[in-house]
């Protein structure tokens, strides 16, 4: 698969996150504060619950590398957290567990 190819499917991978992070009522229309944002803590873990990371940092960051043609990270394993994470979640959150799987995997094939 070339890189071209790569980033391609990785995007499209992003966008089903981000649909079915809707659908699920996940998503958020307004962003968390700035100072929320800039948390130098893992997964800004002390100032974001992590679906907010995963849509305010990881989403965005992976698009902004996207658009840029830039190299995509080596490795990802964002699955276990976000298993932890949405475990006390009243959301069936078990395709969006799939599709972060699949980032996951994704990323970390080259």
């Amino acid at each position: 698969m070339t890189r071209n190819d790569r980033h391609h499917s990785i995007a499209d991978l992003l966008l089903a996150i981000e649909a079915e992070m809707r659908r699920i009522d996940l998503w958020e229309e307004i962003a968390p504060d700035p100072q929320a944002l800039a948390s130098s803590a893992p997964f800004c873990y002390d100032t974001l619950q992590f679906q907010q990371w995963l849509q305010w940092i990881f989403l965005a960051r992976m698009r902004a590398l996207i658009d840029a043609g830039a190299p995509l990270p080596g490795a990802c394993d964002i699955q276990p957290l976000a298993e932890h994470s949405f475990a006390e979640l009243p959301q069936d959150t078990s395709h969006l567990l799939k599709l972060i799987g699949e980032i996951d995997r994704s990323i970390s094939t080259s």
